[in-house]
């Protein structure tokens, strides 16, 4: 078949030429027009494109994705100025848990992600299945989701005005919120204390929360969810009644004054170990130092190697 012989082929393309593209198509694909993104460039250091030697810009996959999180920061409330500095950290955890092979293989990512678009075009939902399987035979489970998966559900999320990209990002949305619950459900021990995740109202999407809830499950820890939404206040009643060996916070907001102070009277509160996961995790790290609340990050392969040692009795908070 020629469309399998074009995706299998991915596989094995990781040492090819990186593409580069024009301004106006980086523009096509992210919906920010080119004199944002050179203001972007000059004022803050957002992104730095290559030059041709006619002075023209021309932008990676990587840029790419760096425009698609600076869109995700600003949606949640997050100053432009601020970005550079949450990119910086992020990149910089990431960069201690990323096993060499993905530096090779990143460059292929952006050709899955093509393959998955034109099948959430096409509404084809055979296409997208077969397309999962092929991509989880390549790459381990923080990769298929953090790497390739998420980044395209993000970038549907963000633009949800344009004609059909709401269909669009809905079905791949309940596609792999139905695939989580899947592994999730198969990996499921019960005879092990869970580790309780769960949200505060409004700062994740459930796709967002179940994914987190596989980058913590492993051979020493089971993450059972609790969905979005659930109060801040019954959170002492239910880990009371639960009795998990911790409970974990899992926000993508950026955390307001208030919220380390609202952390730290649940954590008085609780039975159990108190920890947080996500985008706030990394923001607010600084501001819980010296508290009992230890920060897992946001990245899949550091929350589950801080997780094990948090359980293990060897991370500081």
């Amino acid at each position: 078949m020629p469309e399998l012989a074009s995706v299998t082929s991915l596989a094995s393309s990781a040492l090819k030429q990186e593409e580069l593209f024009p301004i106006r198509e980086v523009s096509r694909l992210t919906g920010v027009n080119p004199v944002t993104l050179r203001a972007w460039e000059r004022r803050y250091g957002l992104i730095q494109p290559t030059r041709t030697d006619s002075g023209h810009r021309l932008y990676s996959q990587a840029d790419i994705d760096a425009v698609r999180s600076i869109l995700a920061w600003i949606e949640r409330g997050v100053a432009v100025s601020k970005v550079g500095s949450i990119l910086a950290k992020s990149a910089s955890n990431r960069s201690v848990v990323t096993p060499a092979y993905e530096e090779v293989s990143s460059d292929d990512w952006g050709q899955w992600q093509e393959q998955v678009r034109l099948a959430l075009q096409g509404f084809d939902e055979r296409r997208l299945e077969r397309l999962y399987g092929q991509i989880f035979s390549c790459y381990p489970l923080p990769v298929v989701f953090q790497d390739i998966f998420m980044p395209l559900w993000q970038e549907l999320l963000l633009r949800q005005d344009e004609v059909g990209q709401r269909s669009e990002w809905l079905m791949l949305d309940g596609f792999l919120r139905g695939r989580c619950w899947q592994r999730l459900q198969l990996g499921r021990d019960d005879t092990r204390e869970p580790i309780l995740l769960t949200a505060l109202p409004g700062h994740c999407r459930e796709l967002e929360l179940l994914v987190a809830a596989l980058m913590l499950s492993g051979h020493d820890a089971q993450a059972t969810v609790m969905g979005p939404g659930i109060p801040f206040t019954d959170l002492a009643l239910i880990c009371e009644r639960m009795r998990p060996q911790a409970l974990v916070v899992f926000s993508n907001q950026p955390p307001g004054d208030e919220f380390p102070r609202q952390l730290a009277r649940l954590a008085l509160s609780l039975d159990c170990p108190l920890l947080l996961a996500g985008d706030s995790s990394d923001l607010a790290e600084d501001a819980l130092a010296g508290s009992p609340i230890a920060c897992l990050g946001n990245e899949g392969r550091l929350m589950q190697r801080r997780l094990r040692q948090f359980l293990a009795g060897h991370l500081d908070t």
